[in-house]
């Protein structure tokens, strides 16, 4: 078939938005003729590069950009790019209707931003199109914020006026009432797209791993030494949840571990101070923003994974770290509740912050107690992320998703979760 795909992020080699983008479409592109509606100033030159190492004569790229805004990064991710990325979704549907009356499109594919409150114009076309992977409709519940800075609340607050704004769009409405089918990131926001009018959404996380990826973390081995190490990796934000984890660690009390935090972010200070009024100053490592390559060293001298997110569409480093044998303790919200499963870790229920920590502290007091669970959960996690989370067959599952919607094989409205 001839698939038209929109990816705003789009980048080899990448992680995060660039990285869902580029891996659909070469995954798509194993199957189909695929052309990629994308951005020249973030990744024009590496593509291309990327193309001329390994050449894929199925994957065609179309850039354009703003003519009056042509640097998309100018004023910022948070403000600029995306009042930016939604003119572009605009451009975008000129773009492609030039393009369908040239080639004939059998569907279309809305990739990149992952995001359901802005719209994507590609649903005008007589096409059926295919929507997301999308995300955004998590929120931390209320009874967390008493611990977030005036300025996380402001940006709590912020967040849901413009995710509420977002669903008011008559753009964004139209997008979910004629889209074929949506691949909602979480349950939150698939409940929200229910409510907008979309008929099909499949539940499944946004990002997958390669086969390299994949085979270089089964490899590591968990470390054999008396002292379990808890390790969270990510940007120090309020909403990621590290001041639970850190006070969930000194509640537990344990003599034979310590706690590694990777990233950097607003939130640093607070945690440094918090470790040490907590009194686990000497057991808590804090190491900074570190490239992937050196976090993932440390997640292989870790035994466990600690990413108690309070609002995470994705939770990456969640499938890594099951892909190493490493058992996950999160909470049971957003994209890592939907990779999670009991068997490959702990999904802790979100009631109130201080049921939240009692019960962090009782998973890693159990993962410390218990080297053969972590044993268990681990070789779970790595057969979890084989069976589901590589590209390749997150590839060979949306080639059958094109194919049934191409012969109308969709019909009843439903919620799948794509994890066996």
């Amino acid at each position: 078939m001839k698939i038209l795909m929109s990816a705003y992020s789009c980048e080899p080699g990448m992680g995060s938005e660039p990285g869902v983008g580029w891996n659909i479409a070469r995954e798509a592109a194993k199957y189909h003729e695929v052309w990629v509606l994308t951005r020249p100033d973030e990744s024009q030159d590496i593509i291309k590069a990327e193309l001329e190492r390994n050449p894929n004569p199925n994957l065609h790229f179309v850039y354009f950009t703003l003519p009056f805004w042509k640097d998309s990064r100018r004023w910022g991710y948070s403000g600029g790019m995306q009042l930016h990325y939604y003119f572009w979704q605009i451009q975008a549907y000129f773009v492609a209707r030039r393009l369908h009356k040239k080639i004939g499109f059998d569907l279309s594919h809305h990739v990149t931003f992952v995001k359901y409150s802005n719209p994507c114009l590609l649903s005008l076309l007589p096409i059926p199109l295919v929507w997301g992977p999308v995300g955004g409709g998590e929120s931390a519940p209320i009874s967390f914020w008493h611990d977030f800075s005036l300025k996380g609340k402001i940006y709590e607050i912020a967040r849901t006026f413009a995710r509420w704004l977002g669903e008011q769009d008559p753009l964004v409405r139209l997008t979910a009432k004629k889209s074929a089918v949506v691949r909602a990131t979480t349950k939150d926001t698939a409940q929200r797209l229910y409510k907008m009018g979309v008929n099909h959404v499949h539940i499944l996380p946004e990002s997958g791993l390669s086969e390299e990826d994949i085979t270089s973390l089964s490899q590591y081995e968990v470390p054999q030494e008396p002292l379990v190490r808890f390790i969270s990796i990510g940007r120090l934000l309020h909403w990621k949840g590290f001041h639970l984890g850190l006070r969930a660690f000194a509640l537990a009390n344990l003599p034979n571990a310590e706690y590694w935090i990777v990233g950097e972010g607003s939130e640093l200070n607070m945690l440094q101070t918090l470790a040490a009024d907590l009194g686990i100053a000497q057991k808590v490592k804090f190491w900074g923003k570190l490239p992937r390559h050196k976090a993932l060293n440390l997640l292989k001298d870790s035994h466990v994974l600690v990413h108690p997110s309070l609002h995470d569409s994705g939770g990456w480093v969640c499938m890594e770290a099951m892909a190493a044998g490493r058992p996950v303790i999160c909470l049971d919200l957003g994209g890592p509740a939907v990779q999670v499963t009991d068997e490959t870790g702990f999904k802790i229920a979100v009631n109130e912050p201080y049921q939240v920590v009692n019960d962090l502290a009782a998973a890693m007091i159990s993962l410390v107690s218990d080297s053969e669970l972590r044993m268990s959960m681990g070789q779970a996690g790595r057969q979890l992320v084989r069976d589901n989370y590589s590209w390749q067959v997150i590839g060979k599952r949306l080639n059958q998703l094109y194919l049934e919607i191409v012969n109308q094989q969709v019909s009843q409205p439903k919620v799948i979760s794509q994890v066996s």
